[in-house]
């Protein structure tokens, strides 16, 4: 490195934001992520022997991936080499890995490898890792914010041990928060920072999980806010909201966030929790989900959870649906939560959805039955020649519009696929097809 590289570098350290300055560099600075790094824990126990296993971090931002990459770096006896998937390509990772396997003849040394966002690797760049993880030539460590059962490739991830990053605590926020407030030489300890409790209670809150973003939004109000007649610079909670004007989302429309909150606000509406779905559904509209995804998950539901038991709860949903596409968002948001309030309340019956399911699998997996020939078309001339429509009663004849006949295939006249429930509209479906089959409950 020349002269003018190393002042950059040294310019760089300085100005980098409050996060940057503040990350740790050995195992006793990493707060969070006890259930992993705590006494006797997989990862410490790891770290600590120097006996790393190929790993994949996965977790939100700010939860101390790359952190935790570094300190490895700090404390390993082996190579340490990195690579970020936005900027690197085949190439990088093989001029990365032949270096590794030459290290390895020569000296005896292993490389760890270090890829953050490893996700945004297509499969070729993914599967040109492989052979050297497999040998041992590099131990990987990829950090990455998706799923990876999602977004790396079985092959790889059977040879890789996933570590699932979770969003720090309240406490370790605070304790991050104080530490960069009361350390003078990477922190803010040198402007004489006053704090009230309701602000860092507020600051914690918006962080939402995310050191990151805690650590930066303090910074920007230290640096943004005047000192007083004490030479003290005092920051409240005005001060805090000021400094970040939304609070962080942990939501990405592809990625885990969007698969676990429509889950969660499906089978809350599926569990008669109309407060549980409004919460969902106020997060998944705040994050920015396409809200027609949202109202086909609503329609969706308002079939195969409610069913018959009410079936206006159907024909409610595809309004919703509808009324979307008709005014947009934000006003569409009370449609949406109109549908999702009834479905949640509405009485619940996956009757139709299990008929469904089980005709499906007698089609799919067994003998397709004939059609009995009293159901067949008649309406052809010779049709009555086979014998088509031949026995066939017509039900507005009869007493109710109702007469016993097959309608099923003969391999299947017994078969009952659906099941109605006693609850709410379903009821009357039921004490109905028992009066007119003559069935006991």
């Amino acid at each position: 490195m020349d002269l003018f590289s190393y002042s950059m570098e040294r310019q760089l350290k300085r100005e980098a934001p409050l996060a940057e300055r503040m990350r740790p560099t050995i195992l006793e600075e990493f707060v969070g992520q006890k259930h992993v790094l705590g006494d006797g824990k997989f990862l410490r126990r790891s770290i600590s022997a120097d006996r790393l296993p190929s790993m994949i971090l996965y977790g939100p931002p700010g939860t101390g991936k790359t952190t935790l990459a570094m300190i490895v770096a700090n404390t390993t006896n082996m190579k340490f080499e990195k690579l970020s998937a936005v900027t690197s390509g085949v190439k990088d990772i093989r001029l990365v890995t032949e270096k590794a396997e030459e290290e390895l003849k020569m000296y005896g040394n292993r490389t760890i490898l270090f890829i953050d966002e490893i996700h945004r690797f297509n499969k070729s760049q993914q599967d040109a890792l492989l052979p050297f993880v497999e040998k041992g030539i590099i131990i990987l460590i990829g950090a990455t914010t998706e799923n990876p059962y999602f977004e790396v490739n079985k092959a790889l991830l059977s040879r890789t041990v996933i570590i699932k990053m979770e969003p720090l605590k309240r406490n370790d926020l605070k304790e991050l928060i104080l530490r960069a407030l009361n350390d003078g030489e990477k922190g803010l300890g040198k402007f004489n920072v006053s704090i009230d409790e309701e602000a860092i209670e507020c600051l914690v809150d918006i962080a939402n999980g995310d050191a990151r973003v805690a650590l930066n939004s303090l910074e920007l109000a230290v640096l943004t806010t005047e000192k007083d007649v004490n030479n003290t610079i005092h920051i409240d909670k005005e001060i805090i909201i000021n400094s970040i004007q939304t609070k962080k989302i942990k939501y990405d429309k592809s990625g885990d966030e969007h698969y676990d909150t429509i889950s969660a606000f499906i089978k809350s509406m599926r569990g008669s929790d109309p407060d549980a779905a409004l919460y969902w559904l106020a997060k998944m509209i705040e994050g920015g989900e396409d809200p027609k995804f949202i109202a086909r998950r609503i329609i969706i539901c308002a079939s195969e959870d409610v069913g018959n038991a009410d079936p206006q709860a159907l024909s409610i949903a595809v309004s919703a649906f509808r009324a979307v596409e008709i005014v947009g968002m934000p006003e569409g948001r009370i449609p949406l939560a109109q549908a999702a309030v009834y479905i949640a309340c509405a009485p619940k019956s996956n009757a139709s959805y299990l008929g469904i399911n089980n005709a499906l699998l007698d089609v799919r997996n067994n003998e397709i039955g004939e059609v009995p020939k009293h159901l067949k078309d008649a309406s052809y001339n010779g049709a009555k020649n086979f014998g088509y429509g031949i026995q066939y009663k017509y039900p507005h004849d009869y007493p109710n519009s109702f007469v016993e006949q097959q309608y099923l295939p003969d391999e299947y006249k017994d078969k009952i696929y659906y099941n109605p429930t006693k609850n709410g509209y379903e009821k009357m479906i039921s004490e109905r097809l028992h009066e007119l089959f003559d069935k006991n409950e």
